[in-house]
């Protein structure tokens, strides 16, 4: 549905969907309202939430998630991407892969099994901006997920075929059915521009727009939601006080402890060092990068966010400190200049490559209903 000028209808209309479909729907005490009897296999009695939290909003599947992705090369998906447009960027063992976000927009997974040697779960929601992978290996099998159709503090809720075990998105966990309590391996992307893409992995390849549906990419169903003075759509969860609920953070979670870094820090100090559950780290924020995926009618004209990364800082055993210097992230031991995508471009380090550790950029209320205790960087 694109939203030329009608926040307020997509909200009427998702709230009429929602109803409609709870209406219709065989409700119990083990089952979200609005799930049919005979749609699901999932062992409902086994769970690790209250089931009443969960909201059926579509049928499953309606939003049709990629099971056989097809790639295409930089020349060719510069035909229909801009050159500031948001892709999630994810390298594995030195293979590269774009994920446009004018895709994963209207399927939010693409099950990939023919890019790298590890079979993962490339996903995204809109409603938080969550994009994060995972490993799809369970227990020596292979998972292929769809989207539930459901949601859980507005965010995405997965299923996969095996089992219609569901899973959180942002948290990667079995939250109802068979593999309840199973956390799915994260792995570590981010969010960059096609050009900070390219540049980076100029043999990298883009998901096609060949996805065997029709959808309109490149344009953006959810008009103005990346708006700091919005509401969350579809959201009754708990709320924090310390950022308003659309305020974008980075997020890490490291031995147990979590922390959020608004983006209003990050883009004014764009480096920041800190250490989190024993993990030391640094965040980058470039000034110049992807634009919003959610903000303008056509994502190629949305307002530029910036791009984030999270690395460990340590090369061979040293431990490197980095400052922004001229729209470049430099280091003071070498001198040497890195992107943002942790790949050191000139100097001594010329090459070399920052480990990349798993994170992701967020709407703060999403981050908060999962982490609760979350701490709050500060400066």
């Amino acid at each position: 549905m694109n939203l030329p000028a009608a926040k307020p209808l997509f909200r009427w209309t998702l709230a009429l969907v929602t109803a409609v479909l709870a209406v219709a729907g065989t409700a119990t005490a083990q089952r979200p309202q609005g799930a049919r009897l005979d749609d699901w296999r999932t062992n409902w009695d086994k769970k690790n939430i209250d089931v009443s939290e969960l909201s059926v909003n579509i049928p499953r599947d309606a939003i049709p998630a990629i099971d056989h992705p097809k790639f295409v090369s930089i020349e060719e998906a510069r035909r229909w991407i801009g050159e500031r447009e948001p892709v999630l960027s994810l390298v594995i063992d030195g293979v590269a892969r774009a994920y446009p976000l004018q895709i994963l927009t209207w399927h939010e997974i693409v099950d990939d099994g023919v890019s790298f040697d590890v079979p993962v779960v490339v996903t995204f929601c809109p409603l938080c901006y969550s994009a994060l992978v995972y490993d799809r290996r369970v227990d020596g099998r292979t998972l292929e997920f769809g989207v539930s159709g459901m949601l859980r503090h507005s965010d995405l809720v997965m299923y996969d075929r095996q089992t219609h075990t569901l899973w959180q998105q942002l948290s990667g966990e079995g939250i109802v059915g068979e593999l309840t309590g199973v956390k799915l391996a994260p792995i570590p992307a981010q969010i960059i521009s096609f050009e900070q893409f390219y540049t980076a992995h100029p043999d990298g390849m883009v998901l096609s727009r060949d996805t065997g549906h029709r959808r309109n990419y490149g344009r953006n169903p959810y008009v103005g939601y990346d708006d700091v003075n919005e509401r969350p759509f579809l959201y009754k969860g708990p709320t924090d006080d310390r950022l308003r609920p659309m305020e974008k953070v980075v997020g890490v979670s490291f031995g147990g402890v979590d922390k959020a870094y608004p983006y209003a820090v990050t883009r004014r100090a764009h480096v920041i060092h800190d250490e989190v559950g024993g993990q030391p780290l640094v965040v980058f924020h470039s000034e110049k990068g992807a634009t919003s995926a959610l903000d303008k009618s056509r994502i190629a004209e949305s307002r530029e966010v910036g791009s984030t990364g999270v690395f460990d800082p340590t090369v061979d055993g040293r431990a490197l400190h980095f400052s922004y210097e001229d729209g470049r992230f430099v280091d003071a031991e070498t001198g040497s200049v890195w992107d943002v995508t942790g790949r050191a471009v000139s100097g001594p380090m010329a090459g070399r490559q920052l480990r990349a550790l798993p994170h992701g950029d967020y709407f703060s209320f999403a981050w908060f209903a999962f982490k609760p205790n979350t701490d709050l960087y500060r400066n």
